[in-house]
């Protein structure tokens, strides 16, 4: 993120209005955006370069080429710690990372070793995605995250091969709404343990807390920059981190509702058709077709349910926060993805 350059002068959050569910749609499709993926070594330092040249103040108003340069940055860097994050990690990578993986898990006829392997891929990447976007302000010991891998393994293999074995005594259903039953397993596993995902990764920072710092106005932050100061911390609150987690947590599984429900509805349909019946080794095209149209769409509608940079009321967290802003202030933290 821009946010970890040097520099006292703050770039705008956006070109879009953040405080608008679409604003943070257009502004997560650009973060999410594949093609920032393919920016050379040379093309990132070049758009550190002229961001920092804003934020020292060598530039003085925003081009076109600033905006394409701010994209670039905020899509490749962590927030927290300036440093890029590892390339199939980055929400930009997300659909093709996720591809194969979403892809394998709702292939229909998996049997209980197929679905065991497609599980544990699965939250093998997501904790993989989890911790590298996760905020840096706390770290996680390797202790904690070997733990929390193996916890999140267990809750999705445990629910995928659950529901694998109750759907198909339930005889009172027809055989269709049991297909259509079955093909929604992986969704249920891929939901409940996306999120014990996200709160067993970053439970770190729900039991030390998160940094929180002042919602400043712009000419505040412009007087600061003037006089060559950074925003300082108002500590560290578990409150923050709390409502940080959650809502990365609700993020994920709105994110993981039409890429896992969508895609294995419309292909129980396709298949009945007579076209697909005389073309069965056309299944697995149409259902990659039908996860990555998805997927794309699915991303940054989920990304922009919450700010990424998350303002509250500090009367809502620790007493100590709240008295140092009185109480009635805003104060920001990075929410993470």
């Amino acid at each position: 993120m821009s946010a970890s350059l040097p520099g006292k002068r703050d770039l705008p959050a956006s070109q879009y209005d953040l405080n608008t569910y679409w604003g943070r749609v257009r502004q997560s499709a650009d973060i999410a955006d594949p093609r920032t993926l393919f920016v050379s070594s040379a093309g990132l330092e070049s758009a550190k370069s002229l961001v920092s040249s804003y934020k020292q103040g060598h530039v003085q108003s925003m081009t076109p080429e600033l905006w394409r340069a701010k994209k670039t940055v905020d899509s490749t860097l962590h927030p927290d710690t300036g440093q890029p994050v590892f390339l199939p990690f980055r929400m930009s990578c997300f659909v093709i990372s996720n591809l194969v993986v979403t892809a394998g898990m709702l292939t229909p006829g998996l049997g209980m070793t197929g679905t065991l392997l497609w599980q544990i891929t699965n939250q093998s990447l997501n904790v993989a995605i989890n911790s590298a976007n996760a905020n840096k302000s706390t770290p996680l010991s390797t202790s904690t995250m070997v733990k929390s891998y193996f916890l999140a393994i267990s809750a999705s293999c445990t629910v995928a091969l659950g529901l694998n074995s109750l759907v198909p005594r339930l005889k009172r259903l027809s055989p269709a709404t049991r297909t259509i039953l079955t093909r929604l397993v992986p969704f249920a596993a891929v939901a409940s343990a996306g999120a014990l995902n996200v709160f067993l990764m970053r439970g770190e920072e729900i039991r030390r807390g998160i940094d929180v710092f002042p919602s400043l106005s712009e000419d505040q932050k412009r007087t600061l920059a003037k006089e060559g100061k950074d925003v300082e911390s108002l500590g560290k609150s578990k409150r923050a981190a709390t409502l940080a987690v959650s809502e990365t947590a609700v993020s994920r599984v709105l994110n993981a509702t039409p890429i896992m429900v969508l895609p294995p509805l419309i292909l129980v349909r396709l298949q009945r058709t007579e076209w697909l019946k005389q073309r069965p080794r056309m299944v697995l095209p149409v259902n990659l077709g039908l996860i990555l149209t998805t997927s794309i769409f699915a991303l940054p509608l989920a990304l922009a349910a919450f700010p990424q940079r998350q303002a509250t009321a500090a009367s809502g967290l620790e007493d100590e926060i709240a008295a140092r802003v009185n109480g009635d202030g805003m104060v920001e933290f990075n929410r993470g993805i």
